[in-house]
């Protein structure tokens, strides 16, 4: 799916009343009813809960207005907080607090720094906070009153690290963030989870404060998929299930082993040998046919007992147990390389002279796609000219923020502040695709394309995740080829986010290990066959 800026959505919620004959007023009670339903669904039983729903004075507020309601006939005890005078309320957002108003429901009206500290006292022992202060419309920084709210806010929740409120939800877009991707100017209200409406916005994606969204929830409230791709003009897309439904998820019944390709992971050294068995783990559960993990050999019998499923190839190691620039002789690694589909190569690799020379010949002589991460990364810093693919070569790289950081020779908070712009740059100079791991992973063609992803928790960020990510990747390579590469390596940051999100499902994500995301795989990949058959 496509993501917006401001602008265009609004003429996509234009086009939809005048092209499609669907009413603003439903349009907004809609999007009302798509916040309730996920306030509910995060409370499993809202009866009793006490919600403290903030609203400004435009349709955001009106949204926020609509979801009081149908929480409180679910049995929530909600309460609205009006900033802005009842005269200013105007149209469908008027309208709907007419309806509140008509319910004999509570209702503050915040006009000053007095009210809101008198409301407050409510407002911070309330177990959900709801955001809709300010929405996709906002024209600079959150300014005066709404400034102060935020803070609070944030304050409270400790900028949502803390265990209360419960939940704070924002209506479309916290309030603070702007639409389009710049930077906020002033505060911005840190939530739980965004529920956003028709399309994701720029700003929840690219933004340096994109963090604020936590967990986004995209929700159709009428308008055409079609006129969201009609009126986007970015190039930026956002993972979702309908990016992937063209691609032959469903297995034919005669297919073999040898259907679904051939990765070849040349990981680990001694002393990280786990950083290999993850990798060939993450491959098999992404689905290849066939795993073989190439090791050095004071290494292989530790990584060939962890895992029955894949193969293992020994290599020549250097003093320090690292793969060895022998390897090369006598046609050695062309003959392991041949017969396979792709190249994963990187996790765990050391640090070794020898080792990073081998890396940077192997790359550059390869004959199959190349996906390079981790040490694999970091035997090209300052040799970066040796990265560039020549013409008819595809090579993906991997890096975190770090990494990349070292590759083109600036600090990690430069790569953070312009993910995007970095990743694009770098993506062009090497004529590589670039998948820029981290908060809402991103990836990049030569060309420009970009696809964002968002599924995932914090429980990735531990040892081995990357590892296998890089599994994963080079296992979809090898079953879907690279004739659409960009999608490949999209699917498989979504499906390891969605894994990690599944095996925090009763438990905290704090204690997630690298290998469960990996034996968790599969059921995400149901997940998604699942989501796109309903949707049919």
């Amino acid at each position: 799916m496509r993501a917006l800026t401001a602008a265009e959505m609004r003429d996509v919620d234009r086009l939809t009343t005048e092209r499609f004959g669907v009413p603003s007023q439903k349009l907004m009670e809609a999007a009302g009813r798509r916040v309730a339903d996920a306030v509910i669904r995060e409370l499993g039983d809202p009866v009793g809960v006490r919600v403290a729903v903030l609203c400004g004075k435009g349709n955001n507020g009106g949204d926020g207005l609509v979801a009081a309601r149908h929480l409180k006939t679910a049995g929530a005890d909600a309460a609205v907080f009006l900033f802005g005078r009842l005269e200013e309320m105007k149209g469908e957002a008027g309208e709907n607090l007419r309806r509140w108003r008509e319910s004999s429901a509570p209702l503050t009206v915040i006009g000053d720094s007095a009210a809101w500290g008198a409301a407050w006292k409510t407002v911070a022992t309330a177990a959900v906070i709801v955001d809709g202060l300010l929405g996709t419309g906002v024209r600079g920084s959150a300014e005066g009153l709404l400034a102060q709210a935020i803070e609070d806010i944030n304050r409270l929740s400790r900028n949502a690290t803390a265990t209360w409120p419960r939940l704070i939800l924002a209506v479309d877009m916290p309030s603070g963030l702007p639409s389009d991707g710049q930077e906020a100017a002033g505060p911005v209200v840190r939530v739980h989870r965004t529920v956003t409406f028709t399309a994701p916005k720029l700003g929840q994606l690219i933004s340096r404060d994109a963090p604020a969204v936590g967990a986004l929830e995209v929700r159709s409230i009428g308008s055409p998929g079609a006129l969201i791709e009609e009126i986007g003009k970015s190039t930026v897309r956002w993972c979702e299930p309908e990016e992937f439904a063209a691609l032959p998820l469903i297995r034919a019944s005669d297919a073999h082993k040898g259907t679904f390709g051939h990765a070849l992971l040349v990981c680990g050294s001694l002393g990280k040998s786990g950083a290999a068995i993850l990798a060939g783990r993450g491959a098999l559960r992404a689905g290849a046919g066939l795993v073989t993990v190439a090791v050095p050999d004071v290494a292989q019998p530790v990584v060939a007992c962890a895992q029955a499923e894949y193969m293992t190839e020994a290599l020549r190691a250097t003093e320090e147990g690292t793969a060895s620039l022998a390897n090369l002789e006598c046609g050695r690694f062309a003959h392991i390389e041949e017969g396979k589909s792709v190249l994963a190569i990187g996790p765990g690799l050391g640090t070794h002279a020898d080792t990073q020379q081998l890396v940077r010949t192997v790359v550059r002589q390869a004959k199959v796609p190349v996906i390079l991460d981790a040490d694999g990364l970091n035997a090209f810093v300052g040799h970066t000219e040796e990265l560039r693919a020549p013409e008819g070569q595809v090579v993906a790289i991997t890096p975190h923020p770090g990494e990349l950081a070292r590759l083109i020779g600036c600090s990690s908070r430069e790569v953070q502040s312009e993910r995007l712009k970095t990743a694009a740059q770098a993506a062009r100079r090497w004529n590589v695709h670039v998948v820029l791991k981290g908060f809402h992973t991103l990836v990049v063609t030569p060309a420009g394309d970009v696809f964002v992803n968002t599924t995932g928790n914090a429980g990735l960020a531990k040892g081995g995740s990357g590892d296998v990510l890089t599994g994963v990747l080079a296992g979809l390579t090898a079953q879907f080829g690279t004739d659409d590469w960009s999608r490949i390596l999209a699917l498989g940051i979504y499906l390891h986010g969605l894994a990690a999100e599944l095996g925090t499902q009763k438990t905290d994500c704090s204690g997630l290990l690298a290998g469960e995301v990996a034996d968790s795989l599969p059921a995400a990949r149901l997940r998604l066959v699942r989501e796109l058959q309903q949707r049919g």
